[in-house]
C-alpha cells in the first residue's frame, strides 16, 4: 500500500525541503512524493534524492504519458509532455490493425502509448541503450517487441516494406548546446537520447535516409523537431522520398514533421 497517511507535518516538511532545494513545484511533487513512498523512510530516501537534483520521474519510478503510467528507471530517457502531440499524429495516421515501429524507444513510452490507442497493431520498439531497453519491456510487456541496437539494425527484416507508422523520437539536441539543458537533464539522463549532432539533426538524417525501405506503400515517418530545425528536417525528408508535411502544437510546444511514402 502506498504511504498515503503522512501527517500533515510531514507533508510541510517535504514541501519545504523541496522548496530549498530550488524545486518550482514544490507542492505538486510532495504530493506525488508522499502518495508513492511506502514507508516513512522511502519517504526520505525520496525527498534526499530529489534535493540533490534526481528528475523527478527517476525518483517516483515512473512518468505520465498519454495517461499510462511508463516505469523510468535512474539513468533513463525522461519521456516529455509535448511528445504525446507525436503520438496522437501518429494515431491519425494509422491504418486499422497496422505495423507500428517506435525507434529511438527510450523507456518504450511511445511505444506503449500507441499500442494502448491501435487495437490489433504489431508493435516493435528498438534502442541503443541497455539500460532503456529493459526498461522499455517492462513498459511495452505482452504488447509488443524490444530489440536492442543502432536503429534499424536490430529490427527483423520481415517488416522491410511493411512499416505504416515509424515514430522515431530521435535526439535533436545540437550538441554545442547540450550543456545548456536544465541539469536535470544533462546529469541524469543519457547524453545518446540528447545530443543531435552538430545541427542537432544527424540521428533525423541517418532515420530518413533508410526510412523508405522499411516503411510499407503509404506508411509514415514521424520525427518529432523544433520549430528551428523543422525547414531543414522538411528538406531531408523530401530530399529521401518521402512527402513530408509539418503539425504543430502551440499547446505542447510541439514540433513534428511527418513524411508519407508514396
Amino acid at each position: 500500500m502506498p504511504f498515503s497517511s503522512v501527517p500533515s507535518v510531514s507533508y510541510a516538511a517535504v514541501v519545504a525541503a523541496l522548496r530549498s532545494a530550488g524545486c518550482v513545484f514544490a507542492e505538486d511533487e510532495a504530493r506525488l512524493i508522499v502518495s508513492t513512498a511506502r514507508t516513512p523512510v522511502e519517504l526520505t530516501a525520496m525527498v534526499d534524492r530529489r534535493s540533490a537534483g534526481l528528475p523527478l520521474e527517476h525518483v517516483l519510478g515512473w512518468a505520465e504519458f498519454c495517461g499510462l503510467r511508463i516505469a523510468v528507471e535512474p539513468g533513463v530517457f525522461v519521456p516529455r509532455r509535448r511528445t504525446e502531440f507525436l503520438v496522437r499524429q501518429a494515431v491519425e495516421v494509422a491504418p486499422e490493425a497496422p505495423v507500428v515501429v517506435d525507434l529511438c524507444c527510450g523507456s518504450g513510452a511511445v511505444g506503449a502509448a500507441l499500442a494502448a490507442s491501435l487495437p490489433g497493431a504489431e508493435l516493435h520498439a528498438a534502442d541503443i541503450d541497455p539500460a532503456a531497453v529493459r526498461c522499455a519491456r517492462r513498459n511495452v510487456g505482452e504488447r509488443g517487441h524490444v530489440h536492442e541496437g543502432d536503429l534499424f539494425e536490430p529490427l527483423p527484416h520481415t517488416l522491410c516494406g511493411r512499416v505504416d507508422v515509424l515514430a522515431a523520437n530521435v535526439p535533436y539536441v545540437p550538441t554545442e548546446e547540450v550543456g545548456l539543458l536544465p541539469p536535470e537533464a544533462r546529469d541524469h539522463e543519457p547524453l545518446v537520447a540528447l545530443d543531435g549532432g552538430g545541427d542537432g539533426l544527424d540521428i533525423l538524417r541517418r532515420v530518413t535516409a533508410e526510412a523508405p525501405q522499411w516503411l510499407a506503400p503509404g506508411g509514415s515517418l514521424l520525427v518529432e523537431t523544433s520549430e528551428r530545425q523543422a525547414p531543414t528536417a522538411f528538406e531531408v525528408f523530401a530530399d529521401s522520398g518521402l512527402v513530408p508535411r509539418l503539425a504543430v502544437s502551440d499547446e505542447l510546444y510541439s514540433t513534428v514533421v511527418i513524411g508519407t511514402r508514396s
